[in-house]
C-alpha cells in the first residue's frame, strides 16, 4: 500500500474546520484552527458542572477524584505522577477546581496560555490526569459515556497490537514472548522493539534486530502484522537501510525511526521509503504535529493520550490527521483500570488506525480493586458500557485512601 494513501480518500472529509486561516489572517483574536470546537460539550447540561479535585494515594497507586456539589464523582488512575507531583497539585488541579467541566475544550486553551512557559510533558501529563477525571464526572453527571462525549460511539469492539517489547532479551526470546501472546489473545498484530534506543545506531546486540524479525515473519506467517519501534534509534542514513530491511518482511509500520526532535531526518527517511513512518508519543506540541502532518513527515501519528494533554488535545491530533488522509494510533503504555482511556478514545474518533496499542508480556495486569477486568479475546478489547470512562473503582478501597492535595471548596 502506498504510504500517500494509507487511509481511504473520505478520512480527510472528516471533521472540516470552520472559520478563518490563522496562517493568512492579520484580524485581532484571530485563532489556530486547531482550537475550533469538537464535540459541543455544553449541549449536554443546562446547568453548570463544577467540581473539587484532590489527589489520592491508595499503596502505589495515585488517582485525581473530581466531586461535584451535587456528590458526583469522577476518578481517574494515573501514571508517573511522582516526577510531576508539584505540577499537578500547584498547577493543573487548582486552574481546573471549580471551573464549569462544559467548557472543558476552552480551559485546556486557556491553561496552555497561562502556563506556555512550561508547556512540555511535565505539563500536560498533569492536566491529562485531571481532564480524565472531569470526563468521568461530566459522563455519570449526564449518563454518558466518554465516547459519546467524544462524538458518539463508533466502536464497542477494540482491534489490539500487542506491545511492550524489550531490548533486554534474545531475539528468540522476545519472538517466543509474541508466540504465547498471539496463541493467549487471538491478536493478530505485533510490535518489536527494534535497534537500541536512541543509540546512534548501534542495536541492543550485534545483529538482533535482523535476527529477529526474520524468525518472527518465519514462526508467525503472513497473517499476523508485524510493527517494529525504533525509539529513535538510527540516523537517517542507517534508517533507511533498516525500512529496507521491514518493507522486505511486510512490515506494517516503522515508528519512530530517528531520535524524536530530529524531524528534518525523519522527514529524510519518509521520502525514501514506500512503508509507514509513525511517530509523534513524545509530542505535546500542535504546531509541530501540525508541521509533521503537513509535510508528510508521518503517515501515522501517535500522541499519547497523557504526555500530549488527554482526549480533547489528542482528538485535535486526530483531527489534523483526517484532514490529511491518515490515521491516528495513539502510544499506550497502559494496561488494567487505565485501560479506558485508549478505549473510550477510540470508540469514537473516526480515523483511529486498524488497531490500538495494548502492552503484553505474558500477563496481565491483576487489580481486582475495579470492574470490568480488561481482557483481550480474539484480539480485541470491549469498551466498557456505562457512564463516564464506564469504570468503578471499589469504594471500600478508595476509603482507605489517603488525600495528598486539594483544590476548590
Amino acid at each position: 500500500m502506498n504510504r500517500r494513501h494509507f487511509l481511504s480518500a473520505t478520512a480527510a472529509a472528516w471533521w472540516q474546520a470552520a472559520g478563518q486561516s490563522y496562517g493568512t489572517s492579520t484580524a485581532p483574536g484571530a485563532v489556530p484552527e486547531w482550537e475550533a470546537d469538537l464535540f459541543g460539550l455544553e449541549r449536554h447540561s443546562k446547568t453548570p458542572v463544577t467540581a473539587r479535585i484532590e489527589l489520592l494515594k491508595a499503596g502505589r497507586s495515585y488517582f485525581v477524584r473530581a466531586t461535584s456539589k451535587e456528590g458526583v464523582q469522577g476518578i481517574a488512575r494515573v501514571k508517573q505522577i511522582e516526577d510531576y507531583l508539584p505540577m499537578l497539585t500547584r498547577v493543573a488541579m487548582p486552574f481546573f477546581a471549580g471551573k464549569d467541566v462544559r467548557r472543558l475544550e476552552t480551559l485546556m486553551d486557556e491553561f496552555y496560555i497561562r502556563n506556555y512557559k512550561l508547556a512540555g510533558q511535565a505539563l500536560w501529563a498533569p492536566a491529562a490526569y485531571v481532564e480524565q477525571a472531569l470526563f468521568d464526572l461530566y459522563g455519570k453527571t449526564v449518563g454518558k459515556s466518554v465516547g459519546a462525549l467524544l462524538g458518539g460511539v463508533k466502536r464497542t469492539q477494540i482491534p489490539v497490537y500487542l506491545s511492550g517489547s524489550g531490548r533486554e532479551t534474545t531475539a528468540e526470546e522476545e519472538v517466543a514472548v509474541y508466540q504465547r501472546g498471539l496463541a493467549e489473545t487471538g491478536a493478530r498484530a505485533v510490535k518489536f522493539k527494534i535497534g537500541g534506543r536512541m543509540s546512534r545506531n548501534a542495536d541492543a546486540y550485534p545483529g538482533r534486530t535482523e535476527k529477529m524479525l526474520e524468525l518472527a515473519r518465519k514462526t508467525y506467517g503472513d497473517k499476523v502484522v508485524i510493527y517494529a519501534d525504533a525509539n529513535g534509534s538510527y540516523n537517517a542514513a542507517k534508517a533507511i537501510e533498516v525500512g529496507k530491511l521491514l518493507a522486505g518482511l511486510k512490515c506494517g509500520f516503522f515508528e519512530e525511526p530517528c531520535p524524536w526532535e530530529e524531524i528534518s531526518e525523519t522527514k529524510r527517511v519518509a521520502d525514501a521509503l514506500s512503508m509507514p513512518i509513525a511517530g509523534g508519543e513524545q509530542d505535546s506540541s500542535f504546531w509541530k504535529f501540525s508541521h509533521m502532518i503537513g509535510t508528510r513527515t508521518l503517515d501515522i501519528v501517535q500522541p499519547d493520550l497523557n504526555y500530549n494533554g488527554g482526549f480533547i488535545r489528542a482528538a485535535r491530533v486526530a483531527r489534523m490527521a483526517a484532514r490529511a488522509g491518515i490515521p491516528i494510533t495513539p502510544h499506550n503504555t497502559q494496561t488494567g483500570v487505565t485501560s479506558c482511556y485508549i478505549l473510550q478514545f477510540a470508540s469514537a474518533i473516526p480515523n483511529v488506525g486498524p488497531y490500538m496499542e495494548y502492552p503484553y508480556r505474558g500477563k496481565y495486569e491483576n487489580e481486582p480493586w475495579h470492574s470490568p477486568q480488561f481482557v483481550i479475546r480474539d484480539g480485541t478489547i470491549a469498551v466498557p458500557e456505562g457512564p463516564g470512562l464506564g469504570v468503578e473503582i471499589d469504594p471500600a478501597y478508595l476509603a482507605k485512601a489517603a488525600v495528598v492535595s486539594t483544590a476548590g471548596g
